[in-house]
C-alpha cells in the first residue's frame, strides 16, 4: 500500500469509534454518547479548561491524546470505570488494539500517535496527567447534567466517585475536583433527603 494508503485506511478503521457506545448519556441523557463523541468532547474540555493545567502542561500535546486516546476501544470496547473488570485483561487488549490500529499508519506517524497513546496510559507526565484528569471529570459533568446518568444504571456512591475518579483528577486538575466534589456531594444529598 501506499503511504496515502495507509493513512485512509487508519482514518477508515478510526471511524469506527463511533459505533462503541459508551455508559455515560448526553447531558440532556436522551441516549448515551459514544466514543467518538466523547474523544471530541474531551478536546473541546481541553480548549476550555486549559487555564486549570499547571505550568507544565502542553495543552496541545493534551489534545492530541484525547483524540486519539479511545481508539483501541474499537477492538476493545468500552469499559465503563464503575464496572467491575479485570484490569489487567483489558489493559493486555488495548495493547493489542494498540498494536493493529496504530500499525495500520505509515510507520513514522504510528509510532509517533502510538507514544502520545502510551504517555496517556502511563499518565506519568504533567500533560498527561492533566489529560487524564480532563478524561474523568468530563463523565461526572454529563452525569451530573443528566440527572445522574450511568451513576444510577451502575448504583454509584459518592465515595465510589471519590475513590476512582476523584483521585485521578485530583492529581492533573486539583481544582476541577474541588468543583465537581461540591456538586456531586450535592447531588448526592439532594438524593438522599
Amino acid at each position: 500500500m501506499s503511504r496515502l494508503d495507509q493513512q485512509i485506511a487508519f482514518l477508515d478503521e478510526a471511524d469506527k469509534l463511533k459505533s462503541i457506545t459508551r455508559a455515560t448519556t448526553l447531558a440532556d441523557a436522551s441516549r448515551a454518547e459514544n466514543s467518538a463523541e466523547h474523544s471530541w468532547h474531551l478536546t473541546l474540555y481541553a480548549l476550555v479548561l486549559a487555564d486549570q493545567a499547571g505550568p507544565d502542561v502542553d495543552i496541545n500535546r493534551v489534545i492530541r491524546m484525547l483524540i486519539l486516546h479511545d481508539l483501541v476501544e474499537i477492538d476493545a470496547g468500552d469499559h465503563p470505570i464503575f464496572d467491575e473488570v479485570d484490569a489487567a485483561a483489558v489493559a493486555a487488549q488495548e495493547q493489542t488494539a494498540a498494536d493493529r490500529i496504530y500499525g495500520l499508519l505509515p510507520a513514522d506517524i504510528g509510532t509517533d500517535l502510538r507514544a502520545i497513546w502510551e504517555e496517556f496510559e502511563a499518565a506519568q507526565t504533567p500533560t498527561a496527567q492533566f489529560a487524564k484528569a480532563l478524561d474523568r471529570f468530563q463523565p461526572p459533568m454529563l452525569n451530573l447534567a443528566s440527572g445522574g446518568g450511568s451513576w444510577t444504571d451502575y448504583d454509584v456512591t459518592e465515595a465510589m466517585i471519590a475513590e476512582r475518579v476523584g483521585t485521578k483528577i485530583a492529581r492533573g486538575a486539583p481544582a476541577l475536583w474541588t468543583y465537581a466534589r461540591h456538586r456531586i456531594a450535592a447531588f448526592f444529598a439532594t438524593r438522599a433527603s
